[in-house]
């Protein structure tokens, strides 16, 4: 096994890519050790690895944020021997509970959105190793969570402001402006 890594626009986050689907499912982001042992056999691993702050699993990708005083020429070659590792001895990528089902067709403001969300803006920040979640639509406001890649990310907000709310007040005029959340 081949695994190939990416830069994102977040220094901090790198992409892997193993050549394989990883995940069916929307990606599942694990911002601790903790939410890891719930989530994700395969980041509690890599929370193991010392610099390890962040693990994203998408469909095809494992996003990967260090530390700010780790170095990836530290980190790069034992993050892909353990991915290697796991995957070619066919050890779960993700715990049961963590396999979620497509979301309900709905025409409410609320499924207008989270549908834009899903088809266009979910992929686009996929390609970058990061995530962009709905959390809910609050008098004309878009809350969005950030993970992987764009969690921290410097053009985070350059990207919800101008890409993301620009879209979605082309499309669902109830929008008014888009916030993130923690």
């Amino acid at each position: 096994m081949f695994i190939q890594t990416e830069a994102t626009p977040n220094p901090a986050t790198l992409k892997f890519l193993p050549g394989r689907e990883l995940n069916p499912g929307t990606a599942v982001d694990c911002p601790s050790p903790e939410a890891a042992a719930e989530l994700s056999p395969l980041a509690e691993r890599l929370f193991q690895i010392d610099g390890v702050v962040r693990v994203m699993i998408g469909r095809d990708a494992v996003s990967v944020t260090k530390a700010e005083d780790a170095r990836w020429e530290l980190l790069k070659l034992p993050i892909m021997g353990l991915l290697v590792e796991h995957l070619s001895r066919g050890h779960r990528v993700l715990h049961p509970a963590a396999e979620t089902a497509a979301p309900v067709d709905d025409d409410s403001v609320g499924g207008r959105i989270r549908k834009l969300i899903e088809t266009r803006v979910r992929p686009a920040v996929a390609r970058d190793g990061g995530d962009i979640v709905f959390d809910r639509f609050d008098d004309g406001i878009v809350y969005l969570h950030m993970r992987g890649a764009c969690a921290g990310c410097p053009s985070a907000t350059l990207t919800l402001k101008n890409g993301v709310e620009a879209m979605l007040k082309t499309y669902v005029p109830e929008v008014v402006a888009v916030r993130q959340v923690p």
